[in-house]
Parts: C-alpha cells; structure tokens; sequence
C-alpha cells in the first residue's frame, strides 16, 4: 500500500546537511528506497556551512514538513548542542549524524554510522573466536563510531594517526577498557618482516576509517606485510568505491568490504527514523548498481 506524506499543497522530505556536500550518495539511495515503496515524499542534499548551522537547524523545527536530517562532516559534533535529546549510541560515541522530530515535539539525534558499520560483518561477530583485533586507520568522525562499536564488539584496538596523541585521545574516551594501542599511521607504511602466530580461531580488521584514497585525496599507504592472513578489509570511502587500498588488499588474498556496505546500512536506519517504516533492502544489489554508475 502506498504511504503518503504529504500536508496541505507541500511535500514531507528529509535531507542530509554537510560542508561540501555535493559528493553525498544519500540522495540516490532514499529516493531509491522511496520510490520502490511508493512514498509520497522528497529526500534532499543541502549545502549548510558551519556558520549557517543554527539557522538551518532552527528553520527546520519550526517546518511541520521537514522529517529529519543525516548529518555529514563538518557538523556531527557541532550539531549535538543544537538539539534537545541525544539518544544512544551518538550519547557515548559523541557525534551525531541523523536528527529528526521526537516523540516529545523536541528534536532527537542518534548516530546510525556504529550499526552499519557492523552490518556486514553480522556472520563474523556471531561465531566464538579467541581474540579479535582490528586496525583502525583514522581518527576523524566516522573512526569515533568505528572504535566504539568494535570496542563493544570486544576487540582490541590498534588506533593509527597522522597524530598519535589524538589516537590515544579517542581510545581514553571511548574505549578506556581494555589493552588498546595508539600509533603513527606512518608506521604501516613500509614493509614488516613481523612473524604472526596461528590465527586460527581469530578475527582480524583492517579498517580504513579515513578519507585517504578518497577521490582529491592522497592515497592511503599501508603495506599489507601488517595484517595477519585472513584479515579482512575494510575501507568506508565511497568515492572510489574499489579503492586502491582493497585492490592491493585482494591481491594478497584478502576479503574485502567496501563503503557502500556501511553507506548503505546507516541509511537503512536513519530512513525508518524519516518516514516510518524500513526500506526495501531486497533491492540492495539495484540499488549498488545506481550508486556505481
């Protein structure tokens, strides 16, 4: 059955915020969704400066046609002061990147990133294993929600930096527990000779959690010597979707999860909080194939 949203003569719609934000795929994807379910409603992109935030946000309460918003970089953090109910996990991750209307007519932000980012590992975090590890390359938003979520997952951490000292910021913040590890990101550079014991019975992460490799950016350079056999990687940049970091990842043998895997499943949440019900993830493999046409 067809869901309407309309009120009145205008057209309910939900948007992602960001600075640039011409790049976003969310539009694609929750019109996709939209469309295939038959709901009457817009999902947007708007350029929104740091500067402009509070307007924009203000704006929005007071327009009963607006449903929410993803929330991109540079405002997940700065956004958090400007609404009046932040629910978990964005509570404890310290960054939000969906608001919409509450039950309570205030505003309500969470964050969607930790879930989909787990999503696709779901098989893996369900079997036993005797010790998980995962690098985590970056310390920008999206390495804030990775760390927290994998932490839960009960892995220990090697957080790498171009500044090591926010590395270890982030793991004292978010993951106290636990034997974790802060590093230069130049140490996974150049080649290791390092002698990994038998990882049977183990999980092993690689995570690119920052923008390096992404389409205008420098490539990311890790040398694969650092992750034990079996590792899997997995690089959250869209834009290339097969970066050179999951190419040269392959070609040692690797498995590999692109960023479309956690692109996709944060939207699924935040697309429930706009309108009311989950996308149709059936159609995920048409829906890949428009984000990489």
């Amino acid at each position: 059955m067809t869901r309407r949203l309309r009120e009145g003569s205008g057209q309910a719609y939900a948007e992602v915020i960001g600075d640039p934000i011409a790049q976003s795929k969310s539009p694609k994807i929750h019109g996709f969704w939209l469309e295939k379910l038959g709901i009457d409603a817009d999902y947007r992109a708007c350029h929104v400066t740091p500067g402009s935030l509070p307007d924009h946000i203000a704006a929005r309460r007071a327009d009963p046609l607006w449903r929410g918003c993803n929330v991109t970089m540079p405002h997940k953090q700065a956004v958090m002061p400007l609404i009046d109910a932040i629910a978990a996990p964005a509570d404890q991750i310290g960054a939000v990147n969906t608001v919409y209307p509450g039950s309570g007519g205030g505003l309500e932000g969470t964050n969607t990133d930790a879930e989909g980012f787990l999503e696709p590992l779901g098989r893996d975090l369900a079997r036993a294993h005797y010790f998980r590890m995962a690098r985590i390359l970056g310390t920008g938003g999206a390495a804030r929600a990775i760390i927290s979520a994998l932490a839960k997952e009960g892995f220990t951490l090697v957080v790498a930096g171009r500044d090591p000292g926010k590395a270890r910021a982030l793991l004292e913040e978010l993951a106290p527990a636990g034997e974790h590890h802060a590093i230069d990101m130049a140490h996974f550079a150049d080649p290791t000779d390092f002698p990994f014991d038998d990882r049977e019975g183990c999980l092993d992460l690689v995570v690119n959690a920052s923008s390096l490799g992404m389409t205008g950016q420098p490539p990311l350079a890790f040398d694969w010597s650092h992750a034990p056999p079996g590792a899997i990687a997995y690089d959250i940049v869209t834009a290339p979707v097969d970066t050179p970091f999951l190419q040269s990842a392959r070609a040692r043998g690797h498995r590999t999860i692109d960023g479309l895997a956690m692109l996709i499943g944060q939207a699924a949440i935040a697309f429930a909080h706009f309108f009311g019900q989950p996308p149709p993830r059936e159609h995920d493999a048409e829906l890949r194939k428009i984000l990489t046409s």
